[in-house]
């Protein structure tokens, strides 16, 4: 599989993208801002997306995604997240009031978006891929992924904070090359407040690699612009001295 960050922060500014992960051509994690830097033949080939939850910087781009290539598309753009997120997706914004609604139109039976329920630990084939949400610990309903490919897999967290269940998972995966891990938030933020608000500190970071038992690279995504310099000291110092490496928007990894 090819892999690409489109995007890998937690938020905007010049040079920054919030996240999407593409997978070869067809397919896409989440839908951040990342997602306006690709072609329209890039869009046009996009076929899939999997959404972890329904916050806007992850799918922000999804709407005009659909919309700017939905003539160069043969079926429907098929969104793959949990129920709970498929609502916020149908009363929020394929609405015909925020957006137009492509999962009806140009028919209920032929619409430019499909929307397709996923389930916890209930793997979904895209070619030779299988995509499977995992558990994760948010402030609203939502997943991690483990994407397993021919010749290996990766994970990528989501939005979460700690999660042991995310943890039993991850251990059972075979071939795991890379695990892309969310650091939101520093270490002034009280273990109760990042628990209550669903995201990683530098402090939960080393609770969690303590449940880890694999030896994937472990990769930090998804700190907050402007603060990645305070992030990246907080985890060297809670990790031995050794910081994990920040995935950046444009890289592209072969797993």
């Amino acid at each position: 599989m090819r892999v690409t960050l489109l995007g890998a922060t937690g938020g905007i500014a010049r040079g920054l993208r919030t996240v999407s992960i593409q997978v070869d051509d067809d397919l896409l994690i989440d839908a951040g801002t990342g997602v306006g830097d690709l072609t329209l033949g890039q869009m046009a080939a996009i076929q899939h997306v999997f959404l972890t939850h329904a916050h806007l910087d992850h799918l922000a781009c999804l709407p005009m995604l659909a919309d700017a290539v939905l003539d160069r598309r043969a079926g429907p753009l098929t969104v793959h997240a949990l129920p709970e997120t498929l609502d916020v997706l149908k009363d929020g914004i394929f609405n015909n009031r925020l957006w137009p609604d492509y999962t009806a139109r140009p028919s209920p039976e032929a619409p430019w978006v499909a929307l397709e329920p996923a389930a916890v630990g209930h793997p979904v084939c895209v070619g030779s891929r299988t995509v499977t949400p995992l558990p994760a610990r948010h402030s609203v309903p939502g997943v991690g992924y483990a994407v397993e490919g021919e010749s290996g897999s990766f994970v990528y967290s989501g939005d979460t904070t700690l999660c042991e269940p995310f943890w039993e998972a991850v251990n059972r995966l075979p071939g795991l090359r890379y695990v892309f891990l969310e650091c939101t938030f520093r270490d002034d933020v009280s273990p109760e407040q990042a628990l209550e608000w669903g995201h990683m500190t530098p402090r939960l970071w080393e609770k969690a690699l303590a449940l880890y038992q694999g030896d994937a690279e472990v990769r930090v995504i998804h700190m907050e612009p402007g603060k990645e310099e305070a992030t990246q000291g907080q985890l060297k110092e809670r990790l031995g001295g050794k910081a994990p490496r920040p995935v950046v928007a444009g890289e592209m990894f072969e797993v």
